[in-house]
């Protein structure tokens, strides 16, 4: 119910106590980012739950609003809370940001004396105690009452107020008429707000919903178009992104929304990596991507063998016309022959004996990379970073992922992420960061608009529920998250031992769980090869080879899950609730081998009655059967009802209730996607 501003015409604004309380005192108001340190953050159209403690001393009645204010100033109407933990005083309210911008909202709070003259009326009348004089009252209350209304609407609580006080009148029938239709709905609107005590306004920052809502497909442009000759006698040659862009209409037609793509700069030559990250490479070998810079240019360059800054250019247009946004690495770090090298060796860090340390993580050594250090010059750093970030802005990248965010200091991202935020609020940023939590919270916090996850190792039903619980909980509310099925870095064994079942299943989950989600190319066509058994990197890693795929041929012999990962990026489409994280709710099965899980956005919150219920078997070698369990009120639908369910990947249709039996085939379909019906035929 919407509130209006203007009310309590006679009530007494409070003035806030030493510790910042007011007259009614409200407290741990949610969201809030460190007490407010941070914005929270939303997508325009996205609802946001807001949350208070708020009481008062004794028995008074109270009522409570959450005011929300846009970007342009303007106060929305109030929206009422309710009570949504009966005895701990914890009361809530939905609200709905429109637009992209800096938003605020406050939790306003009151003594309700119209409340609390029913339930003492209620009480009383019928008893006879004290009639005319809780009468008298309540004629004095909606008089007050009836000032605070529109001219219109006006006469219905005069008319009530002289009614109350006529003696003439039945007692019984004059209380009957305080609970009249229009009445209620008057007081509900244009409540009486007595000791009216407003708290601090909150931040919310709203972005475009890309922040919060989209499918990733990475790939690698070199390999796209690329020839290798097998016997030896010529050197390979890299595709280009004239080449490339060849590829673009089958990955729209998958329908993914952002195609990324890892650094497409020039590739140092000094200690370049070979096939599969050997120390020595051979004449031929393109080297790492993420060694960054050669005689040829650095962040600002495009690798010539992709061709030119307008092969780029035409690159981002036509992933344009395809629907397709481009999102671009930023990697901070360069090769050893980076121009900044022998420009500002500054930046860098010198070692005892001279040298520049080359990026360690011990054992694991990266020669072929120099990390940059942010301390010795951090103002001459930061201008070029930003120099280099415009410089891909004004190119069409709208969206940059970020490579290990968590090595460089989180005061330069704040810094960073705000100035670009300040001028071009719809450039995005997607943080790399499997790091420890709380380096990868504050990244959340301080800016990025979206992160990367411990998905790819949560594959048990216990695993997937805490951790979906707590993303979707308390931290939704700054750190957005990016399902990935796989990464060039990261094969997991799921995947490895688990073949086709598993990669439908880890797809299922990644585009149902996540409102963003990605894959990373060859994921369709089942590439589950380590370097060596118990290793999660690729065997003949694309980090450091071309790799040519014949796409049309794993199509043509059913080699490849396209069509299904098409599927599930459409049904995505097609379904508001899966746009979102906050409305995940998890559901009781007898078998842990699976989990269910259903999504539902609120009422009122521009999805309809929008429902998503999905069960999925997640072991991937075996037939399972369980009883699932259902909470029924979270599905929208009223405790011991039966209802309809549809499912998307088969086309069969059940009546389900409370409790339902599922029996799933991995080889066959892992999987329920179910949508309901709430009327069958």
């Amino acid at each position: 119910m919407r509130v209006e501003s203007k009310t309590s015409q006679k009530s007494v604004k409070s003035d806030l106590g030493r510790s910042g309380l007011g007259r009614i005192p409200i407290i741990d108001v949610r969201p809030a980012v460190d007490g407010g340190r941070w914005p929270a953050k939303a997508v325009a159209g996205e609802t946001v739950r807001v949350s208070a403690t708020v009481f008062r001393e004794g028995h008074e009645m109270l009522g409570a609003a959450v005011a929300l204010r846009g970007p342009d100033g303007k106060v929305r109407p109030l929206a009422r809370m309710v009570d949504i933990a009966p005895g701990l005083d914890r009361l809530a309210a939905d609200v709905t940001p429109d637009a992209p911008g800096r938003w605020d909202f406050r939790v306003e709070a009151w003594g309700d004396p119209l409340a609390h003259w029913r339930h003492d009326a209620g009480i009383k009348v019928p008893r006879g105690q004290d009639v005319e004089l809780m009468l008298a009252e309540g004629s004095l209350l909606f008089a007050r009452a009836a000032e605070g209304v529109p001219a219109r609407s006006r006469p219905v609580l005069t008319r009530l107020a002289r009614l109350l006080a006529d003696a003439t009148v039945p007692a019984a029938d004059r209380l009957a008429a305080a609970d009249a239709a229009d009445v209620l709905a008057l007081e509900e609107r244009y409540p009486l707000r007595d000791l009216l005590t407003v708290g601090e306004w909150m931040p919310l920052v709203v972005h475009r919903e890309r922040a919060l809502y989209g499918s990733w497909y990475e790939f690698f442009p070199r390999s796209e178009g690329a020839t290798v000759d097998p016997m030896g006698r010529r050197g390979p040659m890299s595709g280009t992104f004239r080449t490339a862009m060849k590829r673009l209409p089958a990955i729209a037609d998958m329908g993914f929304d952002v195609v990324y793509l890892p650094p497409v700069h020039p590739i140092g030559r000094a200690h370049r990596k070979g096939p599969n990250n050997t120390l020595e490479a051979g004449p031929y070998d393109p080297g790492s991507p993420w060694a960054i810079g050669a005689a040829e240019g650095g962040h600002d360059a495009v690798h010539p063998d992709l061709g030119t800054l307008e092969d780029f250019d035409a690159f981002v247009a036509y992933a344009g016309d395809h629907g397709l946004e481009v999102a671009l690495d930023l990697a901070l770090q360069c090769s050893p022959d980076h121009p900044w090298v022998a420009e500002h060796p500054e930046w860098f860090t010198t070692r005892a004996d001279g040298t520049i340390a080359y990026a360690e993580n011990p054992p694991k050594k990266y020669q072929d990379i120099y990390p940059l250090n942010f301390d010795n010059d951090p103002e001459g750093l930061y201008a070029e970073v930003l120099r280099v970030v415009r410089h891909w802005m004004d190119h069409g990248v709208r969206i940059f992922r970020v490579d290990n965010p968590h090595t460089k200091p989180v005061v330069f991202w704040e810094r960073l992420l705000g100035e670009i935020a300040a001028t071009d609020p719809d450039v995005l940023f997607l943080a790399e960061a499997f790091t420890r939590p709380p380096m990868m919270h504050t990244l959340g916090k301080i800016g990025f608009h979206q992160s990367y996850t411990y998905f790819t190792w949560k594959n048990s039903r216990r695993e997937l529920e805490e951790y979906f619980t707590e993303l979707s909980g308390e931290a939704a509310s700054y750190m957005r998250p990016n399902a990935f099925v796989n990464t060039p870095d990261i094969l997991n064994e799921y995947l490895v031992h688990g073949g086709r079942p598993a990669f439908v299943i880890r797809a299922v989950l990644a585009a149902l769980l996540s409102p963003s989600w990605g894959v990373y190319s060859g994921y369709e066509l089942i590439e589950n090869t380590p370097v060596r058994p118990g290793s999660e990197e690729y065997r003949d890693s694309e980090k450091y080879q071309y790799r040519p795929r014949d796409w049309e041929a794993a199509e043509r012999e059913g080699r490849s899950i396209a069509p299904l990962i098409a599927r599930l990026n459409s049904f995505r489409r097609a379904h508001p609730a899966l746009h979102r994280l906050r409305d995940l709710r998890f559901h009781a099965a007898d078998q842990d081998e699976f989990v269910c899980f259903s999504k539902r956005p609120p009422s009122g919150a521009g999805g309809g009655d929008d429902t998503v219920l999905a069960v999925v078997n997640l072991n991937p070698h075996q037939v399972r059967e369980t009883t699932v369990h259902l909470d029924l009120p979270a599905l929208g639908v009223e405790p011991g009802s039966t209802f309809e369910v549809v499912d998307e990947l088969s086309g069969a249709t059940y009546t389900w209730g409370e409790h339902n039996y599922v029996r799933l085939d991995p080889h066959v379909q892992p999987a329920h996607i179910f949508t309901l019906r709430r009327n069958p035929s």
